[in-house]
């Protein structure tokens, strides 16, 4: 119940399915996250990197609080298993049909809830997706105050009947009629198509183009591929098909990075390595290869009872790291809040830390691949010493240290020399920027350093071989 200009308005809540894109590989971890923070139960899609939800309209600014999704949407429909035809003319004018059978309603609701919950924290940015201009008569127009009671003129498209309920009188619904006619013309949308699977008659442009179609004769929409208002999301895995509306304008994974390097991590994945790794109080957190500090600044940010440090032996790298704590904390000072932040940066030799020996709770890295950044070649020699002044600075018998390299060879190879000092716990197969890397979970050994033989000098295991190519396979 709200009150504006001394009237009671009742909000009806809609309870509505949420979707999610995540790191491929994490989806456990945001699946953990949305019933920790929203309290309710997620599922995995088939289609790996995506989790389901439901919530009520009153969640919706909680959703965007989450911090191991990418992008979000509102589910219109969802079809577990969709019969396609056989033929490419007969499955694309089935989509054409579908366009003006779905429930649009509810999502169209959600759509405008969250153009008002993005109007009222002023944070539209440049670009395309979900995005509403500001102070053009198509916001105005459609982005009715969430707290009156008439429909938005969308949603009276989409059910294609007069709400006759919310009407006083018939010249009122006449002029609501003209007023909705021209509103709804001047609504910007596009389509976009996400395949995968390879028993499909039609491609995804193909998919796009005539469900678009299809939905700007039903809306009377205007397509617009770039400065959109609405996004229509068709994603199709296999014989799933999900239909829905965009809620971000762009990726979350971008809200801390101002200075980006050549391989920057999105925050989502520095977030779910963080989860996996179960920072606590007072936890000395250690990053000796920064890059850009997106896994120090995600840690510092969203873990700040414990302490990080971020290191790195280019200067460029310190540099970008500097200036993305600088920009959070100017952007925290401008909303009046503490701007402090518990993260140190420093420039230094990889394979010799100026940190004291068992003096590190955990550590947690983005190795070189050997592709964008150093070589296959060299990874042979620097992962072994990495490893080695890794375990001489952890505690023993308590510290952890969680890994990503897409060089999997090498770093079985290398933590089998370590043997000594680590055992792996867990891996995470995860993607990044298309390529099949793995996410480690090592437990430091009680073992003290330098009083056992920090080297065994033999070759990966079968079952870790095994394991290497288990992984491959299941990203593939």
């Amino acid at each position: 119940m709200l009150t504006r200009d001394n009237r009671i308005v009742l909000v009806n809540l809609i309870v509505v399915t949420i979707g999610a894109t995540v790191p491929t590989g994490f989806e456990h971890t945001a699946t953990e996250e949305v019933n920790e923070k929203i309290g309710v139960d997620a599922r995995i899609s088939k289609d790996r990197g995506r989790i389901y939800f439901p919530i009520t309209t009153d969640k919706l600014s909680q959703v965007h609080l989450l911090r191991s999704v990418d992008n979000l949407f509102v589910v219109v429909k969802e079809y577990d298993s969709y019969q396609f035809k056989d033929s490419k003319e007969e499955t694309l004018m089935e989509l054409q049909q579908l366009a003006s059978k779905l429930p649009w309603t509810n999502a169209l609701e959600v759509w405008k809830l969250n153009c008002s919950l993005k109007k009222k924290k002023g944070n539209r940015k440049g670009g395309g997706g979900t995005k509403l201009k500001p102070n053009s008569e198509t916001s105005d127009a459609v982005v009715a105050d969430t707290e009156e009671q008439a429909p938005p003129e969308a949603v009276a498209a989409a059910e294609g009947r007069t709400n006759a309920e919310n009407t006083p009188d018939t010249e009122a619904c006449t002029q609501d009629s003209e007023e909705s006619a021209a509103a709804a013309k001047l609504i910007k949308f596009r389509v976009t198509c996400s395949r995968a699977g390879d028993k499909h008659s039609f491609s995804s442009n193909e998919a796009a183009r005539d469900f678009g179609g299809a939905v700007q004769e039903f809306f009377q929409w205007k397509a617009d591929m770039t400065k959109f208002d609405i996004e229509v999301l068709l994603n199709i895995h296999n014989e799933e098909m999900v239909i829905g509306i965009a809620l971000t304008e762009e990726s979350l994974h971008r809200r801390n990075i101002s200075h980006f390097g050549p391989t920057t991590l999105r925050s989502t994945l520095c977030y779910g390595m963080l989860r996996l790794c179960k920072p606590q109080a007072s936890d000395i957190i250690l990053d000796p290869m920064c890059g850009t500090g997106a896994i120090p600044l995600e840690g510092a940010i969203e873990f700040t009872d414990s302490f990080y440090i971020a290191g790195d032996n280019n200067d460029m790298a310190v540099n970008r790291t500097v200036n993305n704590i600088c920009h959070i904390q100017k952007r925290r000072a401008g909303k009046s809040s503490a701007s402090g932040l518990p993260i140190d940066t420093v420039r230094w030799d990889l394979c010799n830390l100026p940190i004291r020996t068992s003096s590190v709770d955990i550590i947690i890295t983005d190795m070189p691949f050997g592709k964008r950044m150093g070589s296959k070649k060299r990874n042979w020699d620097l992962y072994p010493s990495c490893l080695r002044e890794m375990a001489r600075v952890c505690r023993p018998g308590s510290g952890k240290a969680v890994l990503l390299t897409q060089d999997k060879k090498c770093f079985a190879k290398a933590i089998s020399r370590m043997g000594g000092l680590w055992r792996k716990l867990h891996t995470v197969w995860v993607n990044v920027g298309g390529l099949h890397a793995a996410v480690y979970l090592l437990k430091r050994t009680g073992l003290v350093f330098g009083q056992a033989p920090e080297e065994f000098h033999e070759s990966p295991g079968k079952a870790d071989i095994q394991s290497e190519e288990k992984g491959d396979a299941e990203l593939s």
